[in-house]
């Protein structure tokens, strides 16, 4: 795809949890309305990144600019207001509230979020179980809900974490459907994923991690040529 303007630039982030260093010069770009993914095996660095994008690691440094601003020294709640939404592996879902209440538990930070009737369009099964109980939701359903969620707050960038991880066929292709729906609809994303299957027709580039930095970077058009490379660092 024609390059865009830049939303997300990341230079030679450094990360630490503790006296862990867990990310090791990370660098890559991301342009507006682009999809891309971060593939890699188990404690490649890749959710460490998402985190640190977010300021929701012990300790980070380098640059992290969005739309040209610098956030490495921002607290969350401010770089949340740049329009970053952030979907956790573990989605979060407040057991004690009904779907419909975790749905309008965060705030709307930015101007353009998705109306409830918009997010019910997308997420059909979320309005039928609106008056259920958190705990009462299937696991694709919860993880609709954690999606749903970053939505009405007028994120416009999308850190979307394993969204596909341990649901069933039928569900993950819903997910498929809304990540390509939302990329038409303006969206940038930025997901973590293990499912390649998943991953593969949705990003528009992939980057390849490894002991906490990226070490190959391609686009979907050279995929079919790097698949051989692919299963070799993926171990799939």
């Amino acid at each position: 795809m024609a390059a865009g303007k830049r939303f997300l630039e990341v230079k030679d982030l450094q990360g630490w949890y503790g006296e862990s260093h867990v990310l090791h010069g990370v660098n890559f770009h991301v342009d507006e309305g682009e999809v891309v993914t971060l593939l890699g095996r188990n404690g490649a660095g890749r959710t460490s990144t998402l985190r640190a994008i977010m300021g929701l690691i012990g300790r980070r440094s380098g640059s992290i600019q969005i739309h040209g601003q610098e956030t490495v020294g921002m607290a969350t709640h401010r770089i949340a207001r740049l329009g970053l939404g952030y979907c956790p592996e573990e989605r979060g879902i407040f057991s004690s509230l009904s779907a419909e209440e975790n749905l309008m538990l965060p705030p709307q930070l930015a101007e353009g979020g998705m109306s409830v009737a918009d997010i019910y369009k997308m997420f059909p099964n979320l309005q039928e179980r609106a008056a259920s109980q958190g705990t009462r939701l299937s696991g694709g359903e919860q993880q609709m809900l954690a999606v749903a969620r970053i939505l009405r707050t007028g994120a416009r960038l999308l850190l979307l974490d394993e969204i596909s991880e341990g649901l069933a066929p039928v569900i993950v292709q819903k997910l498929a459907e809304m990540v390509t729906s939302l990329r038409r609809q303006g969206y940038t994303i930025v997901m973590v994923e293990q499912n390649f299957r998943f991953a593969a027709p949705l990003a528009d580039r992939f980057l390849v991690m490894e002991h906490g930095e990226v070490i190959q970077e391609f686009t979907q058009a050279e995929l079919p040529s790097r698949l051989e490379r692919l299963h070799e660092y993926l171990g799939v």
